[in-house]
């Protein structure tokens, strides 16, 4: 076929031919028929997903040069595209906005090397043209701002400029609102570096402070980052003396605020004394809960929360359990989990880290993959590696269907508050009005594509809570109670 075939002068020559006889549209309808074909070839296939974005783009790329040297720029045949294009990527309503999202993650991680600057800003503008068609962007959304803040909390940007300029790009299209906590999560970056240093020169800091340690930390606003759910621990007290110095520090200067550790996201980085040699590691919090050994220096970094801010810490795991090894050199299953007090399936995830990956700072007894109930762990003392700096990865479950399906599940929950919002904001006004109006007027003011048959549910639950009631004479009008 000629547009499979890209053959660009055979296209020019019958754009001409059928020019002459008045024959375009057969052609325009031609083209429309093949975009969304071969589109749905692209978008339905969940087995190439992880393609899918990258072929929507290569795809886009070959119609817009096709249009440009076999269609004379026709507004027609380019208006055709765009329509074909919307169509195709909201086949399935909120696979494509997620992976659009999870491709940006990609480009804009720190590991994403050997693309220049001008590189990357040419990719973010060719993702920008896909995210124009997507219907639902608050899927694209929540997704991008999970990504984000696990870019910013865990330094895996590629460049800060890059971030601020994707930011940019998304204001322009879809306003201030749509970027406003994506711009607060950056504020609260920048304020985070202010506050930890004016901590370092108070007094609290220069006269309390157990020695050896330092520590960072990122002061989170609640309502611009995603949901973390809170982790209970039992710190090691060095830590648990700095967190209540902090405390202390920042509600002096900020009265009336709610702080609250969030300990999923925090990393530290270790010195320890091994027999065969000194050694940094870089690992979770939670590890180091697990095995500190002669640790000489540790340096954190944390999140913490104002204004119903959080704080951070899934590295930190590994440092609970490490530092549990400065005090024995054997210890059980249950013994730390007893000590520590984390969760079962985060211990042994973190546990499998420290003693069953590429780097085993501790012996699991008896060996094997797994963790189990009756299973022992000892310190490590022919612990060797090459490197001085050593980062033990902490065993992270992929993002599962279950994490992403909760996502999702968190987006229809806040659309469902648009959407009772708008009825009442709709009836507030008209006080009555008919079924068919008020569906008209919320296709007109929501944002994303819903069913009617999911407005009518709404409207139901808002009739139960007696926000609205049906007319007595016609139950196809609706009353507004005041």
């Amino acid at each position: 076929m000629l547009m499979d075939g890209n053959r660009t002068q055979d296209l020019r020559r019958m754009y001409t031919l059928f020019s002459r006889v008045n024959a375009l549209e057969s052609l325009r309808q031609a083209l429309s028929s093949y975009i969304r074909k071969t589109g749905q070839g692209i978008v339905m296939d969940e087995e190439k997903d992880k393609d899918m974005v990258f072929s929507l783009l290569e795809f886009k790329v070959s119609l817009d040069k096709i249009w440009e040297d076999s269609f004379s720029k026709n507004d027609v045949f380019c208006n055709t595209i765009k329509e074909a294009f919307e169509h195709l990527i909201n086949l399935r309503q909120n696979r494509p906005a997620e992976l659009i999202a999870k491709f940006l993650d990609e480009k804009l991680r720190a590991g994403n090397k050997g693309t220049s600057e001008e590189e990357l800003e040419g990719t973010l503008d060719k993702v920008l043209v896909l995210f124009r068609f997507i219907q639902g962007k608050d899927v694209f959304e929540a997704f991008y701002k999970k990504d984000l803040a696990k870019r910013l909390l865990l330094g895996k940007s590629a460049s800060i400029d890059a971030e601020k300029s994707m930011i940019s790009k998304l204001k322009t299209e879809c306003g201030s609102q749509f970027t406003n906590k994506l711009e607060g999560m950056f504020k609260d970056i920048e304020l985070s570096k202010e506050i930890n240093e004016s901590f370092k020169q108070s007094s609290q800091a220069r006269t309390k402070l157990p020695s050896g340690i330092e520590m960072s930390v990122h002061v989170l606003t609640t309502g611009y980052w995603p949901t973390y759910p809170p982790m209970d621990v039992c710190l090691p007290h060095e830590l648990n003396v700095y967190q209540d110095i902090f405390k202390e520090f920042y509600l002096s200067k900020y009265s009336g605020r709610r702080l609250m550790w969030q300990n999923s996201l925090g990393h530290c980085v270790l010195k320890a004394e091994f027999p065969k040699g000194k050694k940094e590691l870089a690992v979770s919090l939670f590890q180091v809960g697990c095995v500190l050994c002669s640790c000489m220096v540790a340096i954190l970094s944390m999140m913490f929360s104002s204004h119903s801010n959080h704080v951070n810490g899934q590295y930190v795991i590994q440092t609970v359990v490490l530092m549990l090894f400065n005090d024995a050199q054997k210890l059980s299953f249950q013994d730390i989990k007893d000590a520590t007090s984390i969760e079962d399936k985060e211990l042994r995830r973190t546990l499998q880290s420290l003693a069953c990956g590429k780097i085993r700072v501790l012996q699991k007894i008896p060996k094997g993959r797994e963790v189990d109930d009756n299973d022992s762990f000892m310190f490590n003392d022919g612990f060797t590696a090459p490197l001085y700096r050593i980062k033990v990865n902490a065993i992270q479950l992929k993002e599962t269907v279950e994490e992403n399906a909760s996502t999702t599940e968190r987006v229809f929950q806040d659309r469902q508050y648009q959407v009772d919002a708008a009825i009442v904001r709709i009836m507030k006004t008209r006080k009555v009005l008919s079924h068919t109006l008020l569906i008209t007027e919320l296709f007109q003011q929501l944002k994303f594509p819903i069913k009617p048959v999911d407005l009518k549910k709404r409207i139901e639950s808002l009739i139960d809570r007696e926000y609205l009631e049906r007319d007595k004479s016609n139950p196809q009008i609706y009353n507004y109670l005041a």
